[in-house]
């Protein structure tokens, strides 16, 4: 494959991995991304990194780069808690360490990961280019359109392109996106020295999930960007917050809130939550609030392997409910990688690709579906089931295992 160009539409966490793996493979690559900049996407949060994407990380980038991942990122070693409402603990799930990193859990900002997945790649990414539209050409090669009315040619094109695919739109018309009913709205705690005190270490020192009676649900994960261990408080850190329901028990008209609105909803629904979740809820800026429906690909049948092909959320989206995206997103980049670099004819090596990642990504999604309906179940009997469930795992060492797998 080395003769074979390759145009990855796309760069993201994804996109990024697989041009790194193939780059180092020798194999001629261009990333076409719509961002004017690098520096135009300097937001996000802290990401988990489990041992699939570190793997996959740690075979795609130059050994340089790699350690330099491990430098950046902390240790996911903190406690997993399940909480109820009142901040009563079920189950506190530790990850563990071990000496081989890639066997760890890591921690990193997105911002971070997509600096270190962009180094040496300058000559690669064009940044500025808004892909609108292929064509192919009788030669079997594929033209890609953009906005400013350019083209390029190339003999294989990978959509990293997200959710909102313009390549699967076009390429996989079938293929679809769909909403879960799952409405979320989430805000950002800021962390300091003074607002640490105010509320249960539990909040800032890792992530919870709080499962209520029934019908809705919170997610709470701390995002330190700062060296607050080597002393002082890292500038920007915040604890992020994520409330969640079925849109049938949710005030109408959500969308055409603003931040503030949005706060004082969330607010009035945990009226009689601990009240340092409803601080969480209270003390966050106004335009930190958003609201964010919750959306899922639809598993679809095998389709006929060609030049072209997908990875990540433009293939196989999911709820942020598992946290496992980015990781799947990472697996294809490094199967995908394998398949081009060790296969001579490009079609029959994506065939295997899409064979695999096809199995895997949509069992993600179907995971993933499982855990965000799980999160706004509405049948009481089922909660205290599950609540139960975690108090039992909490006891029980073997247990808290298999959960943490």
């Amino acid at each position: 494959m080395t003769n074979s160009r390759v145009a990855i539409i796309g760069g993201g966490l994804g996109g990024l991995c697989l041009a790194q793996g193939l780059r180092r493979a020798g194999v001629e690559v261009t990333v076409y991304e719509r961002d004017r900049t690098p520096g135009d996407r300097l937001q996000g949060y802290r990401i988990h990194i489990d041992p699939t994407g570190a793997r996959a990380l740690n075979e795609c980038l130059p050994p340089e780069l790699w350690e330099t991942f491990l430098a950046s990122a902390s240790g996911s070693g903190r406690d997993f808690g399940f909480l109820t409402e009142r901040m009563n603990p079920l189950m506190v799930m530790e990850t563990p360490r071990g000496p081989d990193p890639l066997d760890n859990h890591h921690s990193i900002s997105r911002v971070t990961l997509r600096e270190l997945l962009l180094t040496g790649l300058s000559d690669v990414v064009r940044f500025d280019r808004t892909y609108e539209r292929y064509t192919r050409e009788p030669d079997g090669t594929v033209t890609l359109h953009f906005a400013d009315g350019t083209t390029e040619n190339a003999d294989v094109v990978v959509a990293a392109d997200g959710g909102n695919s313009r390549v699967r739109k076009q390429y996989l018309p079938h293929a679809r996106r769909i909403d879960t009913g799952i409405l979320t709205v989430a805000g950002r705690f800021p962390l300091t020295g003074e607002t640490r005190a105010q509320v249960a270490p539990r909040l800032w020192r890792g992530p919870n999930m709080i499962i209520p009676p029934r019908g809705c649900g919170m997610f709470t994960a701390p995002q330190e960007f700062g060296q607050r261990d080597a002393g002082g408080d890292g500038a920007g850190d915040y604890v992020m917050w994520v409330f969640g329901a079925s849109a049938g028990r949710l005030p109408t008209g959500l969308s055409g809130m603003n931040g503030q609105e949005l706060r004082d909803t969330v607010a009035g629904l945990v009226a009689t939550w601990h009240p340092d979740l409803r601080r969480l809820v209270t003390a966050s800026a106004p335009e930190s609030v958003s609201l964010l429906p919750i959306r899922t690909a639809v598993p679809v049948d095998p389709w006929p392997a060609t030049n072209i092909t997908l990875l990540g959320d433009a293939v196989h989206s999911m709820t942020p409910m598992r946290g496992i995206g980015a990781n799947a997103a990472l697996r294809d980049a490094c199967l995908l990688t394998r398949a081009l670099r060790d296969g001579t004819d490009p079609v029959t090596a994506i065939a295997g690709y899409e064979t695999e990642m096809r199995e895997y990504g949509f069992a993600a999604v179907r995971r993933s579906l499982r855990a965000a309906r799980q999160f706004v179940d509405d049948s009481r009997l089922a909660r205290v089931a599950f609540r139960g469930a975690l108090r039992l795992a909490g006891r029980m060492p073997s247990l808290r295992r298999k959960a943490l797998s």
